[in-house]
């Protein structure tokens, strides 16, 4: 299989999206990568090209662009050209830690959605307590969304959970602000109606407090409420080890103890990353697309590239286009 990287975007491209590729095509022996970028930059960086080709250009999606305009301007940014490797059926995926929306205009507009399917959505892994980890979506590719675009997404996470994380029978919750059936907008309460008929594992409402405990393998939502879930889940995990960092390092005392607990608290500060899960995928596409966060290092490229083998592996797509007709 083949998976197209655009290697300009992110915060630490190149350098990392090809120290990630390379640790990729040495863990699979099946994938093969093609990296889209300034070529020079890239061999600055690479040090074994066995299944790994390069696609030369200088142009990039910056993240201060405004996305549609600039999909459809720059024709040879790296972004672009990855999209247009899967378009043209070279690849089977592409991955980019580039500006989010513009990797949502360009999946649109280039891969194209899957027939039957009204609008993607964008669902990265999260982290819970149990290690389990769950599938939130939307969480950003559309601010707005009717009740039957949450009854398509809870199908697409549903499929993923099980094709992709090998959940069986995966749970699936409507995120709300109440558990009982009653509570919430016109929104939830009407998709909590059509959840309820649907051919899915639904279990009703979940409370966004509870997320972290791992009540549902699936949580759907709009893509307004779960950007915000999304980024709120990130800031507090991050303000509190600073908190954590701050309180233990304020002595002699507490920096004994933080020696001690070292291996442990690095243990769950990995528990509560949720690039260990890959990057957020954009379901209902004609391919796999993935979204890498944009301050991947060569770890998160490297669980980005586990994860699209995954769905390419379980031809996500096809299931969920059989599905969805």
């Amino acid at each position: 299989m083949k998976i197209a990287m655009d290697v300009m975007g992110g915060d630490h491209g190149p350098k990392e999206t090809v120290l990630g590729a390379m640790k990729a095509v040495e863990a699979f022996q099946d994938v093969e990568i093609i990296l889209v970028g300034d070529e020079a930059q890239i061999n600055a960086h690479l040090t074994n090209n066995e299944r790994i080709t390069i696609i030369h250009t200088e142009e990039k999606i910056l993240s201060t662009d405004e996305p549609v305009r600039a999909v459809r301007r720059k024709k040879t940014a790296s972004m672009v050209l990855a999209a247009q490797q899967v378009a043209d059926g070279i690849a089977d995926a592409c991955i980019s830690a580039g500006n989010t929306g513009a990797l949502m205009a360009t999946g649109l507009f280039v891969v194209g959605r899957i027939p039957g399917i009204e609008r993607p959505a964008l669902s990265p892994t999260l982290p819970t307590i149990d290690g389990r980890g769950f599938v939130l979506l939307d969480v950003g590719a559309n601010a707005d969304a009717k009740p039957e675009h949450l009854v398509q997404y809870a199908i697409m996470g549903s499929i993923y959970a099980s094709k992709a994380r090998g959940i069986q029978n995966p749970r699936v919750g409507l995120l709300n602000i109440g558990t009982e059936e009653s509570k919430g907008n016109e929104l939830t309460k009407q998709a909590f109606a059509l959840l309820k008929e649907a051919n899915i594992n639904f279990v009703g409402n979940i409370e966004a407090r509870d997320l972290l405990e791992g009540p549902a393998d699936v949580v759907i939502t709009d893509g307004f409420t779960g950007n915000m879930v999304l980024k709120s889940i990130e800031g507090t995990a991050m303000s509190v080890f600073k908190m954590l960092k701050s309180a233990l390092m304020s002595n002699m005392k507490s920096k004994l103890a933080a020696a001690v607990l070292k291996p442990e608290l690095r243990v769950i500060k990995n528990q509560m990353d949720y690039s260990e899960y890959g990057g957020a995928a954009l379901f209902g596409l004609k391919a796999p697309v993935v979204k890498a966060h944009g301050s991947s290092d060569a770890n998160a490229i490297y669980n980005a590239v586990r994860q699209t083998r995954i769905m390419i592996s379980n031809d996500m797509v096809t299931t969920i286009k059989t599905t969805i007709e």
